[in-house]
């Protein structure tokens, strides 16, 4: 037990320091660039202002106005194509922000719609991935034997590399389409890949948002969807293998430790003495 505590708090620490460590870095490469961007932003302010004689209260209107018809660039965001593109990102926890319901009922019921769907959606890709990786290994496993090795047990190390490169595979893919489709740069679209199938979802980039594209693109949109669904999968895989194996090794180090102090507490109140304890290697 007193092990267990060590390691949770050296998670703990991990994690904190972790987050330290990024927001000093986000804060060197970033704040001095809105600062910037802000001068500017005032500067254009001003020039509008003047050129056109509007007061502050006119121009915080005007702005606003332009602020709500962002969303409607895309056309409609609430026909059903629109709707079936909100609640996967709904269920899925990406939350892109490019739209929102504005009724109290909307609102109400994306509440109650969340709740249900998002551990149902987190059970569903868990099934998905537990079942890829079984079949990647039997594949990996016949594929071995078909090459005549002599060693043809599949190692977390195969099974990590297959799902890196199906992982980055995914990303590529998805960067090169959407690059085609959104006019983007190759760059931009894979920052848009990453950040969806992580589920990051900052918003800053979110496909389908072209003039009417959601109702005059309908391949482009199945293309999307089937996109985030089968990405997602994919890196819900490989994130499963990662936490698996982490867990795994975690363990491991556990039990030993336990066995060398040379008495180890079981869940039915026995004791093993002197023993090895084994852990599964996935």
């Amino acid at each position: 037990m007193k092990t267990q505590n060590i390691r949770t708090l050296c998670l703990i620490i991990s994690i904190i320091l972790y987050l330290l460590v990024g927001a000093t870095v986000f804060q060197a490469l970033e704040a001095q660039s809105e600062t910037l961007r802000g001068k500017v932003l005032e500067q254009k302010l001003d020039e509008l202002i003047t050129k056109y004689g509007l007061t502050e209260e006119d121009f915080r209107e005007l702005e606003r106005v332009v602020l709500l018809s962002e969303p409607h660039r895309g056309g409609s965001q609430w026909k059903f194509s629109g709707a079936f593109y909100f609640v996967i990102t709904v269920i899925t926890t990406i939350g892109y922000g490019h739209a929102a319901p504005r009724t109290n009922a909307g609102k109400a019921f994306c509440v109650f719609y969340a709740t249900l769907g998002i551990p149902l959606t987190l059970v569903m890709f868990q099934s998905l991935g537990e079942r890829i990786n079984t079949l990647v290994r039997c594949l990996l496993r016949r594929t071995k034997q078909s090459l005549g090795l002599q060693k043809v047990e599949v190692s977390m190390g195969n099974m990590v590399v297959v799902g890196l490169l199906s992982c980055a595979s995914a990303l590529c893919v998805g960067a090169a389409a959407f690059s085609h489709f959104e006019d983007w740069s190759f760059f931009n679209a894979y920052y848009y890949c990453f950040t969806t199938l992580t589920t990051i979802g900052f918003g800053d980039f979110v496909a389908l948002q072209k003039t009417d594209a959601l109702q005059r693109q309908p391949t482009y949109v199945a293309f999307t969807l089937m996109y985030i669904l089968v990405g997602l999968t994919i890196m819900g895989a490989f994130i499963n293998l990662v936490v698996l194996r982490f867990l795994a090794v975690s363990s491991d180090r556990l039990g030993k430790r336990e066995v060398a102090d040379g008495e180890e507490q079981v869940p039915n109140g026995e004791h093993i003495t002197g023993s090895t304890q084994t852990v599964q290697k996935f």
